[in-house]
C-alpha cells in the first residue's frame, strides 16, 4: 500500500454539527497523507524523472500531501461513494455542486450550500497533487523531492513563463499565478529572451536584454532568491509577456498523479488496522476536476496510473470539467502545473477518447490508449465543457475527427456533454460587470447562466453508470454532423448586428507548437516553442438571438431572456481590448438581454425580439421554463431536486429585467 500513514491531526464538526438529510451530521478531518512508491514498479514508470528521486533504506521515494475529508458522523449512512476533489492550485472546488456562495478567501470555513453533496451521502476527499502550491495553512499542497542528476544536486534546465496584468506594472513574480517561484540560476545571463504579443496566435517581439532583469523585492525582508523579473519602463496592461531563462530546481510533479491514485486506493482498499478511516465503507471513488484540474485528469488518464500498485482500479468515474482539448505542465521536468493555455502548453494531441489522426503531423493516438491496454481497468469517463472553452479553440477537438473533419467516434467508456451557452465558472445573478477574483472588466456584464443543476445531474448519473444502475444519458455537444459546429469566425457577423456587441477582431485556435523531440519523456528542449500550423476553431452554432444551438441547453436559453456567450472582449481600462478574457486563464462570457418592448428595440436597432413579442405575460414565461426545465429531467441532465431552484431563478431574471434592473 502506498499511503504508510494518515496523520489526522484535527476532526472537527462540519457546519456547527449541522444535519444533511437521512444522512446526518459530517465530520471535517485534516492531516498529512504520507506515501512511498516502488520506482521500479511498472505500474510507475510514466512518472517522469521518478528514477532521479532521491531513495531512502528501502529504495522507495517518499514524498507527503495535504489531506482534508468530509464523512458522515456515522459513516454507515453515507452511500459508500468517495467524491475525490482535485483541488485547484490548492483550493477546494467541490461545493460548486451545493451552490455554495463563491469565496475568495480560503481560510474560510467551507460553506455547506444547499448541501446536495452531503444529503446524497458522499464523502468528499481533498489531498494535495501540486507540488508548487506555497505554503499555507489553508491551501491543500503536495511536498514532492527535486530530481537530482548524477552530481547529487538539483537539475538545472530553462523554463518558460507567461505574464499578463490588468494594470501597468513593472514586476512580475517568476511564477505562475503567485505560485513558488522559480530563480534564475544567472541574473547576468545573456541568454534569457522577453518577449511580448497582443494576441497567443499573433507575432511576438522581442524585448531588448539590457531593458529587464532579475531581482529580490523588498517587502518585510529581502528575498533570499531574485524571485522576480523587473522592468522599469512597465510591462503594459492585457499584453502578453513570455520570458524564457535558466533555473536550478525541478520538482518531480509527475508524483502528483500517483497521489491521487494511491489515497483513493487506500480508501477504498485499506484496512482500519492501517489507519484507513473509512475502511469497510466505500465501493466507488469518483474524481472531479474543474479547469486545471480537469486538465490534470485528463492528464492522469493519458499516462495510464489509475492502477495502484497492486494492479487494483482507483478511480471508478472520472470529470474532467471545463479542460476543453487540453493537457497540461502536470508530468514534466521544470513542469508548472498552474499554467493553462493551449499556446505555451506543451504535448495537446491526442485530444480524443478514440484513435485519431493528426492533421497537421500524421501522429495517431488516444487520450485512453495506455488503459485500454489493460482489460477492464477504464473508469468511466465525463468531458464537459462549457462555451468559452470551445472559444479559446480547442473544446471541440476532443469530439472532431481531424482528418474528416466530421463527429469521431466515441469510446463505451465515455460521455462528452457541452454546457451551451455558459462560460468557464458558473454564472452568478444579476450579471457582474466587475470579476470579484481580480477585478476585471469585460466589454460587457459577465454571464449569468448558472450551470450547477447540470453538474449535479452529472454526479448522479456517473454513480449510476458506474454502480450499473443505468447508463449515462447520451453525449450531446455541437455536432459536425448534424451541423451544430461552425468555425468561430463565421458567426462574427451575426454578433455584429446587436448594438452595443464588438466580436473578437481575430480568434484564438490551438495551434501545432514544437518544444523539441523530448516532450514525450517529459522534457522541453525548445523554448520559447516554434509555432505550428493551428487546428479547427469549432464552436456552437446560434440562433437568430445569438444563443447556442448545440449542447445542453437550459432554460435560459430554450426560453431565453437574453444572449449568453462564452467569450468576452478586454475592457480598455485593463488594456488590450480587442482580445478575449481569459488568455491567462478565467475564460469569461456575457450578458445581454432583450429588450422590453417592442418599441425599445425598433429604438436601439436590435434585431432580437423583444421580452413582450415573446411572451404574452409573466405566468407564460414561467410556464414555458417550467416545460423546458421538466423536458431537461425527463432527459436525464438534470435532476427533479432541481426544478423549484430552475423557476425561482426564471422569475427572477424575469422580474429583474422588465422592471428596469430593480429587485
Amino acid at each position: 500500500m502506498a499511503v504508510t500513514q494518515l496523520d489526522i491531526t484535527s476532526r472537527t464538526p462540519f457546519a456547527d454539527g449541522e444535519s444533511f438529510g437521512d444522512v446526518g451530521p459530517y465530520n471535517l478531518l485534516e492531516g498529512t497523507a504520507h506515501f512511498t512508491v516502488d520506482p521500479e514498479h511498472p505500474r510507475n514508470e510514466a512518472i517522469n524523472d521518478l528514477e532521479l528521486a532521491p531513495r531512502d533504506s528501502n529504495g522507495q521515494v517518499r514524498f507527503s500531501a495535504d489531506f482534508a475529508m468530509l464523512q458522515p458522523a456515522d459513516p454507515d449512512k453515507g452511500n459508500r461513494r468517495i467524491l475525490f476533489d482535485v483541488v485547484n492550485r490548492g483550493r477546494k472546488t467541490a461545493f460548486g455542486l451545493n451552490s455554495s456562495p463563491r469565496n475568495t478567501d480560503p481560510g474560510a470555513p467551507p460553506d455547506p450550500g444547499n448541501g446536495f453533496l452531503m444529503r446524497h451521502g458522499f464523502t468528499v476527499v481533498w489531498c494535495g497533487w501540486q507540488a508548487d502550491v506555497p505554503f499555507d495553512p489553508n491551501l491543500i499542497g503536495l511536498q514532492a523531492p527535486d530530481a537530482l542528476g548524477p552530481d547529487g544536486e538539483p537539475l538545472t534546465g530553462r523554463m518558460l513563463c507567461q505574464f499578463q496584468s490588468n494594470e501597468t506594472t513593472n514586476l512580475f513574480l517568476l511564477a505562475d499565478r503567485q505560485h513558488d517561484p522559480h530563480p534564475p540560476v544567472d541574473i547576468d545571463d545573456p541568454n534569457s529572451t522577453l518577449t511580448v504579443r497582443d494576441h497567443p496566435n499573433g507575432p511576438a517581439t522581442e524585448i531588448s536584454r539590457d531593458k529587464f532583469s532579475f531581482v529580490r523585492v523588498e517587502d518585510e525582508q529581502i528575498e533570499p532568491e531574485p524571485n522576480h523579473i523587473h522592468m522599469p519602463s512597465g510591462f503594459e496592461a492585457g499584453r502578453i509577456y513570455q520570458l524564457v531563462y535558466n533555473t536550478k530546481g525541478s520538482a518531480i510533479v509527475g508524483l502528483g498523479m500517483a497521489s491521487v491514485r494511491d489515497i483513493n486506493s487506500f480508501l477504498k482498499y485499506g484496512s482500519e488496522e492501517a489507519g484507513n478511516p473509512c475502511a469497510d465503507n466505500i465501493d466507488y471513488a469518483y474524481a472531479l476536476g474543474i479547469s486545471q484540474s480537469g486538465r490534470f485528469l485528463r492528464s492522469y488518464l493519458f499516462t495510464g496510473l489509475n492502477e495502484d500498485e497492486e494492479n487494483r482500479m482507483a478511480l471508478d468515474g472520472i470529470i474532467p470539467h471545463v479542460a476543453g482539448g487540453m493537457r497540461g505542465e502536470f508530468n514534466l521536468r521544470f513542469g508548472q502545473p498552474s499554467k493553462d493555455v493551449c499556446f505555451i502548453i506543451p504535448e495537446l494531441f491526442p485530444f480524443t477518447d478514440t484513435e485519431q489522426t493528426d492533421s497537421i503531423t500524421g501522429e495517431t493516438g488516444s487520450i485512453l490508449a495506455k488503459l485500454e491496454e489493460r482489460d477492464n481497468q477504464v473508469p468511466k469517463v465525463m468531458f464537459m465543457n462549457t462555451s468559452a472553452e470551445y472559444w479559446r479553440g480547442d473544446a471541440a477537438l476532443i469530439h472532431t475527427n481531424l482528418e474528416s473533419m466530421n463527429d469521431a467516434d466515441e469510446s463505451e467508456n465515455v460521455r462528452r456533454y457541452h454546457f451551451a451557452g455558459t462560460m468557464h465558472g458558473s454564472g452568478n445573478f444579476p450579471p457582474e460587470t466587475i470579476r470579484v477574483m481580480d477585478g476585471l472588466k469585460g466589454q460587457l456584464p459577465y454571464n449569468s447562466v448558472d450551470y450547477s443543476p447540470l453538474m449535479r445531474a452529472a454526479l448522479i448519473n456517473l454513480d449510476r453508470w458506474v454502480s450499473g444502475e443505468a447508463p449515462a444519458p447520451d453525449s450531446l455537444h455541437p455536432s459536425l454532423d448534424k451541423g451544430t459546429s461552425v468555425e468561430s469566425r463565421t458567426l462574427k457577423q451575426k454578433f455584429d448586428r446587436i448594438p452595443g456587441v464588438d466580436s473578437p477582431p481575430a480568434v484564438t485556435r490551438a495551434m501545432n507548437l514544437d518544444f523539441g523531440p523530448e516532450v514525450a519523456q517529459g522534457r522541453t528542449l525548445n523554448l520559447p516553442p516554434e509555432h505550428g500550423d493551428e487546428y479547427p476553431a469549432l464552436v456552437s452554432d446560434v440562433d437568430e438571438d445569438c444563443n447556442e444551438t448545440g449542447g445542453i441547453r437550459l432554460p435560459d436559453l430554450t426560453v431565453p431572456l437574453a444572449t449568453y456567450t462564452g467569450w468576452n472582449l478586454r475592457h480598455p481600462d485593463n488594456g488590450n481590448p480587442g482580445l478575449v478574457i481569459g488568455i491567462t486563464g478565467g475564460l469569461a462570457g456575457w450578458t445581454l438581454p432583450f429588450a422590453v418592448t417592442k418599441g425599445q428595440r425598433e429604438a436601439a436597432e436590435d434585431p432580437r425580439m423583444s421580452i413582450e413579442e415573446r411572451y404574452e405575460s409573466r405566468d407564460d414565461y414561467l410556464q414555458q421554463a417550467l416545460k423546458a426545465a421538466t423536458q431537461l429531467v425527463e432527459d436525464g441532465y438534470m435532476l427533479e431536486e432541481d426544478i423549484e431552484g430552475t423557476q425561482e431563478k426564471a422569475a427572477a431574471k424575469y422580474d429583474y429585467w422588465t422592471n428596469g434592473h430593480k429587485s
